[in-house]
């Protein structure tokens, strides 16, 4: 009704003495001028695809997802949002004055036949009041009802059906969308990595450690209080790592915010954790130790420190108390070769950290020590390693369980 309006007084200005109230042509000359300003409002006011898209959820049958109850950011979402308000405002002017005007003359069709008052009149739009055309007034107006109902149940059909189409997700907002539930489901595979290895290790150290005390109880004491001070350091540890992973869980941190945990800083500390439980643990470090330890982008250093954790973890669950080898080492253009005789490409940016975990494998028809969980050690240090956009690989070679991992080197801060 405002743009209604709007339209009449600007025929009036531009056409003088010319009323369109009386003049059905006119009315609709106004009508077809009022839609441009229409489509210009949502084109121009962002918040109108919030106002129809309440509008709808509450008078269409659209799904509740479709329409999109924040203000149109695109222009493609402007444009669709612009269709639909033309749409919905155009044929709920039409319908909104057949209403008004179609009830009043059915009511004075079917009663025309009743009264003489009415017959006086001069009702030009029906025609003759005399003779059969009388009698054919009640039909008459229970037809223009029938008709009015069904133009009223046509237009809410199209607006219906319009609804998701022009006010739901645009494709942007839908690969938005994808994007967030990807980055969601990537945070969440995060924090369960972190979880896995951390308590994992953690676990599988106290149970080696006290396995080993209870071993040794009445024959060695002091390698008994040592392992019990090792497993209060780890209980201490993985607590703290335990409270931070839960806490990003419990405060909702951005999805693409990597969790704090400990770095190849604290590499020393886990394996002496390690050899608190018998388990004989060698670190080798090929180049010089603070540019392997000190200087790697922290990311990149936490994630390796992760990977060593799991690498020890899967010996101490598979392998018991054997003897382990690890080896850090720079594979690069600054070095002739790396630790398996490959050298580097010549390019400072290719140089490669690569982390060798080693344990003797089990004979085929030997002991097995018992296996439980899901046994995704491995797949969770190949998804850290191709996240940073490394490699990992695990197999026996030369009687000799090995795990490579290669990580880049470049800043993954």
């Amino acid at each position: 009704m405002p743009y209604f309006l709007l339209a009449t007084v600007a025929m009036s200005v531009a056409v003088p003495d010319s009323d369109p109230f009386r003049h059905p042509g006119r009315q609709l000359a106004a009508y077809a001028l009022a839609l441009p300003l229409v489509t210009a409002t949502a084109l121009l006011l962002p918040p109108v695809r919030t106002l129809e898209s309440a509008a709808a959820r509450v008078l269409c049958t659209a799904p509740e997802a479709e329409p999109v109850p924040a203000p149109a950011d695109s222009w493609a979402a402007r444009r669709r949002t612009a269709a639909w308000f033309t749409l919905h405002l155009g044929l709920g002017a039409l319908v909104s004055g057949a209403s008004l005007a179609i009830p009043p003359a059915a009511a004075v069709l079917v009663t025309l036949p009743l009264s003489p008052g009415l017959r006086k009149l001069d009702w030009g739009w029906y025609g003759d009041t005399a003779g059969a055309a009388l009698w054919t007034a009640p039909a008459a107006g229970a037809a223009l009802l029938a008709a009015l109902a069904a133009a009223v149940w046509g237009a809410g059909a199209l607006l219906d059906r319009c609804a998701p189409a022009l006010l739901g997700p645009t494709p942007a907002d839908r690969l938005a969308a994808a994007e967030a539930r990807a980055a969601a489901l990537a945070a969440r595979d995060r924090l369960a990595r972190e979880l896995h290895d951390s308590v994992g290790h953690a676990l599988s150290a106290v149970a080696l450690q006290a396995g080993a005390a209870r071993t040794v109880l009445d024959s060695d004491p002091a390698f008994v209080r040592r392992a019990l001070a090792a497993i209060e350091e780890t209980a201490r540890r993985t607590t703290g790592e335990l409270d931070a992973v839960l806490g990003m869980l419990r405060d909702g941190e951005e999805p693409s915010r990597a969790p704090a945990g400990p770095t190849l800083a604290g590499l020393d500390g886990l394996l002496e954790t390690t050899r608190a439980g018998g388990v004989p643990v060698a670190l080798t470090a090929s180049g010089p130790a603070a540019e392997i330890l000190g200087t790697l982008p922290v990311l990149l250093s936490r994630e390796a420190y992760r990977i060593v954790q799991e690498g020890l973890a899967n010996a101490l669950r598979h392998a018991g108390r054997v003897p382990v080898a690890v080896s850090l080492a720079l594979d690069g253009p600054d070095r002739p070769g790396g630790p398996d005789g490959s050298g580097g490409s010549g390019r400072p940016d290719d140089r490669k950290l690569v982390i060798t975990v080693e344990n003797p494998a089990l004979p085929e028809d030997g002991p097995r020590r018992p296996r439980r969980g899901g046994g995704t050690g491995l797949r969770g240090i190949g998804e850290r390693a191709a996240a940073l956009g490394g490699s990992a690989e695990a197999g026996a070679y030369d009687g000799r369980w090995r795990l490579t991992v290669r990580l880049p080197l470049r800043d993954n801060r």
